[in-house]
């Protein structure tokens, strides 16, 4: 950066000289130009800002580096991203961080999905594959290669024992996370065999990509049991509704059968004799009338 800077400041200054000498001005004149443009242009402040910004930069790159060598640092950096990822994603009560489950495991953080409590790890252990990458010797960095492939077998194998148990509501897998899409890719690459291996016996390992591939699928499997929960509750809601017509329906016939054609029957039988009464009522009265 501080390179970079100086050679700008110097390519200025010569274009300026050159234009000065070109004009046929003297030394003094092109000083004093060089001296107002400097002010002018503020490259004092200038200076100093990008001169802070680039003692800034190196110093957030050895931090982050220091941070990627030491282990629980690089833990904690894993657990956050993997904390963002679950936030984003899914809704705050299809998952937790770091709480007592399974007996008093406490993972990293955990999903709740309809085939059970998916565990997952972040605590990869890197520093082998990092002294790796650092080998410059062939031989070195295949003796680090190997080391770093025991250490990650080996910590599939905790997971495996400490958060796949079905019996205790657990899923039939947990999550081995890795924050490193390169580091992901390089296991695939180089132990690929172990990986699928490990991935039947129930655990996936997974990067950040992959992971947010695999809580689309989580989510998408919720979906589907509340559709398919509402719908067995709107089925069982039809079902009621069937059964209380089918028992309005027999009292509606009872009640037709029995009571309602009865009554209409009766209502005819005194209609035809009120009939035949006013009949004979209109009769009388004529033969009064008569008289």
């Amino acid at each position: 950066m501080s390179e970079v800077l100086l050679s700008l400041i110097l390519i200025l200054l010569l274009i300026l000289i050159f234009l000065f000498l070109k004009g046929g001005r003297s030394g003094d004149d092109v000083e004093s130009a060089i001296s107002k443009a400097w002010v002018k242009l503020g490259l004092d402040d200038k200076v100093g800002m990008l001169t802070t910004y680039a003692r800034d930069i190196r110093d957030n790159y050895k931090s982050l580096e220091q941070m990627l060598r030491v282990c629980t640092e690089r833990a904690s950096l894993g657990e956050l991203s993997l904390e963002t990822i679950l936030a984003d994603q899914l809704p705050p009560d299809m998952f937790g961080i770091r709480k007592k489950i399974l007996d008093g495991k406490i993972p990293d953080a955990y999903i709740r999905s309809t085939v059970g409590i998916i565990c997952i790890d972040a605590k990869f252990p890197l520093d082998n594959y990092r002294k790796a990458l650092e080998q410059k010797n062939p031989s070195e960095r295949e003796a680090f290669e190997k080391q770093f492939s025991r250490d990650a077998e080996r910590h599939l194998k905790k997971i495996l024992d400490d958060y796949v148990c079905p019996e205790k509501g657990s899923a039939e897998f947990a999550f081995a996370y890795i924050p490193s899409e390169g580091v992901y890719y390089w296991l695939i690459n180089k132990q690929y065999e172990m990986l699928r291996d490990f991935a039947k016996k129930g655990v996936q390992t997974v990067s950040p990509l992959t992971l947010s591939h695999k809580i689309e699928l989580i989510k998408a499997g919720v979906h589907a049991k509340k559709l398919s929960e509402e719908a067995e509750m709107v089925r069982e809601n039809l079902w009621k509704i069937s059964r209380g017509f089918r028992e309005i329906d027999e009292k509606w016939r009872i009640f037709y059968e029995t009571h309602l054609k009865n009554a209409g029957r009766k209502a005819e039988e005194l209609d035809c004799a009120y009939q035949r009464l006013r009949e004979e009522f209109e009769r009388i009265s004529k033969l009064s009338e008569g008289e």
